[in-house]
Order: C-alpha cells, then structure tokens, then sequence
C-alpha cells in the first residue's frame, strides 16, 4: 500500500515539475483560434446572425521583441447577409495584446489590444478606412472577450493537471509557458 501511495506521489510531483515546462507554441495557438473562430462564425449564423467572419489567414507572434505581448496578424472576410444580398469586406489588421489566462474557463485570452495597422478591400472601399477598422477592431474585441485564443485540453493529463492548480501564464519566445502561480 505505501509502494502504491509512493508511486502516486512521484507521478504527480513529476506532472507539476512538467507542468513548469508546459509550453504552448505560435502553431498550437493559431490553430486552435482559427477553428474557435470557425465554430463561433457557424454559431452564430445558426443563430440568425446576419454578420458572418471567415478568417483567411492568421499569424501569432508571441513575445515579439522580448515583450510580454502577442501579436495577431489577420486577412479575413465580414460579410453581411442581407436579404438576398451578400456585403463581403475583406479587411487586413493587425494588432497587438496581453495575454491573459482565467483559470475558471481554463483558456488563454487577449486583452487591452491595441491596432498596430489595416487595411480594407470591398467593392466600395479599399486602403485605409478608419471607420470600418474602428467598427472591426470593437468586434475584434468583442470576439477576443469571448473566443479564447488557447483553451486546455482536458484530455491531456499534463492540461487536465494544470487545470486543477492555480497557475498563470508567461510570455517566453514564440510560445505561451504555464507556471505556477505564486
């Protein structure tokens, strides 16, 4: 029964000392917000929305200039479905942000962004708009408050285990480091 009660011990003082190391990388984040973004766009038209987001492409820098930021590249497309008319934008931006991990949602979100440049291509309009950029960057935001840009997977022991502890995150060199929290 000790050997049992030992062994228990060790693996899960071993799963806190990886939990140090737990990094999630540019890749991983990219990944997971394109297809949170994806399911939020298909909700929401689900739910009658007439405002439709496809992103096209995203990139993530995380720790740019050794700051504690990420940095979100983003060419994508909002539509407006109006009745038997479809208004697409096609906008440009990029901005910037602090990582923030709320442990009660076990997710990773940006916060305090701030625009770092954009453009827009419509039928309409094309370069710099600052009243469509003004209008996207407040649905950006309001899209960052709700969509994370990393949620732990819970079906992964070292995940599951940072899930249960208080932990924060820091901002190392192209990835997202877990810590414990002091």
């Amino acid at each position: 029964m000790k050997t049992i009660l030992f062994a228990i011990m060790v693996m899960l003082l071993n799963g806190c000392a990886s939990m140090g190391n737990y990094t999630v990388s540019e890749s991983e984040l990219e990944s997971y917000f394109q297809s949170a973004v994806k399911e939020f766009d298909y909700e929401q038209l689900k739910a009658g929305s007439p405002l439709s987001i496809k992103l096209n492409d995203i990139d993530i820098k995380v720790g740019p200039d050794n700051r504690d930021v990420i940095q979100l590249g983003i060419e994508g497309e909002i539509a407006i479905n109006a009745i038997l008319m479809n208004f697409p934008v096609n906008i440009s931006v990029s901005v910037e942000g602090a990582p923030v991990y709320i442990s009660k949602d076990n997710a990773i979100y940006i916060r305090r962004l701030k625009l770092l440049d954009s453009s827009v291509d419509s039928m309409f309009l094309k370069g710099k708009n600052e009243l469509i950029t003004d209008n996207f960057m407040g649905i950006l935001t309001k899209l960052l408050e709700t969509i994370p840009v990393y949620r732990l997977d819970e079906t992964d022991f070292t995940q599951r285990l940072i899930s249960t502890i208080p932990a924060d995150i820091k901002v190392g060199k192209g990835a997202l480091i877990f810590v414990p929290s002091e």
